[in-house]
């Protein structure tokens, strides 16, 4: 079973610089994890800002290094955080986040394993976050979330607001893929794809 919605390719040649972070499941709990997404995903920020000097424009180069580390700070941690709040914790597949730099954007790749029992779920929300109005279903969720009425996915609040502000605020495509990883017991893989125009 492989299933793509959204923006995904496979196609996308690696890009020259790219960074990988993988967390195995398996060797710190994953609420103990929790903590150093937000070093993760600054990190990423840090690294990748220093590629972004100035271009010829009104902007000035501490303002484009500064969008920059915002945007990849804020998408790496969104991105880590989901993959280990909706992993699979009775599977050993490894969480990881790769992030990318090609000539015209930043591709964030985010894996993780799903709980079978979820996938319809999700893949019935990233359908509606694909073909919805973005700036309507960012409304919507807000109000959600402000009277506690929330979507569950493992018994978890399933908000979607983190993605909803890649795609309004940052202008970022994103694409999932959804493929079986192994048969007995079966798992699914899930990743994540954020493209981000530089």
């Amino acid at each position: 079973m492989t299933e793509i919605i959204g923006e995904f390719s496979d196609n996308l040649p690696r890009g020259q610089e790219y960074l990988t972070l993988v967390f195995s499941p398996s060797s710190v709990p994953l609420k103990q994890r929790w903590r150093t997404n937000g070093l993760s995903a600054d990190f990423m920020a840090d690294y990748f800002s220093t590629f972004f000097p100035g271009k010829e424009s009104i902007t000035t180069e501490a303002n484009i290094q500064a969008e920059v580390k915002s945007a990849v700070s804020f998408i790496g941690n969104e991105l880590l955080e989901n993959a280990m709040k909706f992993t699979d914790e009775t599977s050993d597949y490894p969480i990881s986040l790769t992030l990318q730099m090609h000539i015209d954007r930043l591709v964030f790749v985010a894996t993780n394993s799903v709980n079978t029992q979820s996938v319809d779920k999700f893949q019935a929300f990233v359908q509606e976050l694909t073909t919805s109005d973005t700036e309507e279903l960012y409304i919507r969720h807000l109000e959600q979330n402000g009277s506690d009425e929330r979507d569950s996915l493992q018994d978890s609040s399933v908000s979607g607001l983190g993605l909803l502000t890649m795609i309004n605020d940052y202008q970022a495509k994103l694409g999932w893929k959804f493929e079986a990883i192994q048969n007995e017991p079966e798992a699914i893989a899930v990743t994540t794809m954020v493209q981000l125009l530089v």
